[in-house]
């Protein structure tokens, strides 16, 4: 399993987790070798049902806080609303995460080193949004990472994004060269709060690329944050900062007092709603 907005560069080369992203997969691996019975006796977590309510954030004592449940549009929107978000290999009952730390991107405190700024200055990659949400999420689910014999990108998990984005809730950001999708991210957006999910890489530094993108966009938007949920060497390299849980909640709740960009980001006409407004 990888972390979101990880990054994956064109070689396949993974950056490793810090501790704390380090804590949530294995703890998200462990499942694969108990019996859930079992998991359910001895990890102090809560076990959903049809009824659409998740468990306090602060109960989760190692990022671990509940499972079960589906991945219809209210739950998962709930969860992004509560901080949490749901992080699980196939053949697993779906497994709701909220980290502490929480690893956040700055969207005006990028680090972006000089290597990088040549990058963009040439203009190597164009970059859109909204116009290859299928081929960003295809691609980050098809892309191998080293040492790890599958993806937390499941097909449900697929299938539950792409109605996110049929709704307007889920964005993509894509990198292309030479009219080819070679790099991307993509994740959720509440309020003023974007929910990064995971980005790949075909061509050197052309998620990079996108994510600058992204950041830059937001910040006119008058967003302040990116939650990239936990924390690797590469995000914290371009400046990502680990917050204590609670303090990310606090910024959570501000961010979603503000209104939805709802709809798609390719240039067009966006429906921006208050929070609570249902999907549909």
């Amino acid at each position: 399993m990888v972390s979101a907005l990880q990054f994956v560069d064109e070689s396949g080369h993974e950056e490793r987790h810090s501790n704390s992203a380090g804590r949530v997969a294995e703890t998200a691996r462990a499942v694969s070798r108990v019996e859930l019975r079992a998991i359910v006796a001895v990890v102090p977590i809560a076990v959903l049902g049809r009824r659409l309510v998740f468990p306090p954030p602060e109960a989760s004592e190692d990022g671990l806080l509940a499972l079960g449940g589906d991945l219809s549009p209210e739950r998962l929107l709930l969860a992004y609303r509560s901080g949490i978000f749901p992080w699980y290999a196939e053949g697993l009952p779906i497994l709701w995460h909220s980290p502490d730390p929480r690893c956040v991107l700055r969207v005006d405190g990028l680090h972006v080193g000089r290597t990088l700024r040549r990058t963009v200055a040439k203009r190597v990659y164009d970059v859109s949004f909204d116009r290859a949400f299928d081929g960003v999420i295809t691609a980050c689910k098809m892309t191998p990472r080293p040492g790890q014999d599958g993806t937390w990108i499941t097909d449900d998990m697929v299938s539950a994004y792409r109605e996110l984005h049929r709704l307007g809730y889920a964005h993509s950001v894509e990198a292309w060269q030479d009219g080819e999708l070679v790099g991307g991210l993509y994740g959720v957006s509440l309020g003023t709060m974007f929910f990064g999910e995971s980005m790949f890489s075909w061509r050197p530094s052309a998620s990079k690329v996108a994510l600058i993108r992204l950041a830059s966009r937001l910040a006119e938007w008058g967003f302040r944050l990116i939650d990239a949920q936990v924390a690797n060497d590469n995000t914290l390299s371009m400046g990502a900062e680990e917050w204590p849980r609670e303090q990310f909640l606090r910024a959570l709740r501000e961010a979603l007092m503000q209104p939805t960009r709802r709809g798609s980001w390719d240039e067009g006409e966006l429906k921006v709603e208050r929070e609570g407004s249902p999907p549909g």
